[in-house]
């Protein structure tokens, strides 16, 4: 289990999952260093809102916002959120991801996160049949209204059963 995974833990005895997971992302040194900002996460934790602020800690060299930033903070939020979701009897991890630029990005950036009930008990069902699964999940940075995109991450995410997984890493030891 991880630093932030015990952390978590303890913290759940005094606080909300979706409050802690706010807090935790927006204190993290790793998190922070992306400049990115996690301004909501619903108390379910099927929603979560981030923005991007342009700051002189991520301008690039022509004055937008530098692409590592954009996928800095866009990068951990869909994996965390489904370890999360789903709960202790899933291993997930996260496997590949591929950013598109659209246009350059001179202006504050926004992303929403999203799973739902339909999307996880799929996922769910899936796994149960087959012990292992990819999904691949697609984030947009837009601007605060949404009607421009500036780039859009796909995020391939590796989800299998616990169980299933312990003993496919144990196999491949021996």
């Amino acid at each position: 289990m991880s630093l932030y995974q015990n952390l978590m833990g303890v913290g759940e005895r005094f606080f909300k999952k979706h409050q802690l997971l706010k807090h935790g992302f927006n204190f993290s040194p790793m998190y922070r260093s992306s400049t990115g900002r996690i301004t909501h996460i619903s108390e379910d934790l099927l929603k979560i809102h981030m923005r991007l602020r342009l700051t002189y800690k991520n301008r690039n060299y022509v004055n937008s916002i530098f692409g590592g930033s954009m996928f800095s903070a866009v990068d951990p939020i869909p994996m965390v959120q489904l370890i999360n979701l789903l709960g202790p009897d899933y291993v997930v991890w996260d496997k590949s991801a591929e950013i598109r630029f659209k246009r350059p990005a001179k202006e504050h950036l926004y992303a929403e996160f999203q799973y739902s009930l339909e999307e996880l008990e799929d996922i769910k069902i899936k796994v149960s049949e087959q012990n292992e699964l990819e999904i691949v999940k697609t984030t947009e940075l837009t601007n605060k209204d949404k009607t421009k995109v500036f780039c859009q991450v796909h995020k391939t995410i590796y989800i299998a059963d616990k169980t299933y997984f312990k003993q496919k890493r144990a196999s491949k030891r021996s």
